[in-house]
């Protein structure tokens, strides 16, 4: 292999490690407090803190969050919906943008979805987002409240 060839191979492999740098350390903080939230219990009244929406005796789209992840960690599928419906609903549409944008950087072809589309879904995700507050927080929606 010619020096030239062997120049432009340990270029094209730093430009690499530079575009992986932000998907590898989102990949590590959602490990990181992943691996928080197996080890320290979150349906342990108070081992988190406390909430502030349900201070206020609301529950908010999240709350139940921590413990549905939690219950996934120990591959507890029905308590983690039973936890938080909507967070376990979404994870698959995360993870395949989470899975979009690591392989675009991997590959140098960054992925550019139409802003159009983003913000369509943006603005479908929180009106999902805010009934779903409202009806866990009614009688009749009791069974989403966490």
């Amino acid at each position: 292999m010619s020096l030239a060839a062997t120049a432009v191979r340990a270029t094209d492999a730093n430009s690499r490690r530079r575009r992986m740098t932000a998907p590898l350390l989102v990949a590590g903080g959602i490990a990181a407090a992943t691996i928080a939230l197996h080890l320290r219990d979150p349906h342990d009244q108070g081992s988190w803190g406390m909430c502030p929406s349900a201070a206020l005796g609301f529950a908010c789209p999240g709350c139940g969050g921590l413990r549905a992840v939690n219950d996934l960690s120990h591959l507890r599928l029905l308590e983690a919906a039973s936890s938080n419906l909507l967070f376990v609903a979404t994870i698959p549409l995360f993870g395949w943008v989470f899975w979009r944008w690591a392989a675009g950087r991997w590959t140098g072809r960054a992925w550019e979805p139409d802003t159009r589309t983003v913000a369509r879904v943006s603005a479908v995700l929180i009106a999902v987002m805010v009934v779903f507050a409202v009806v866990r927080n009614i009688p009749a929606g009791a069974w989403l409240a966490p």
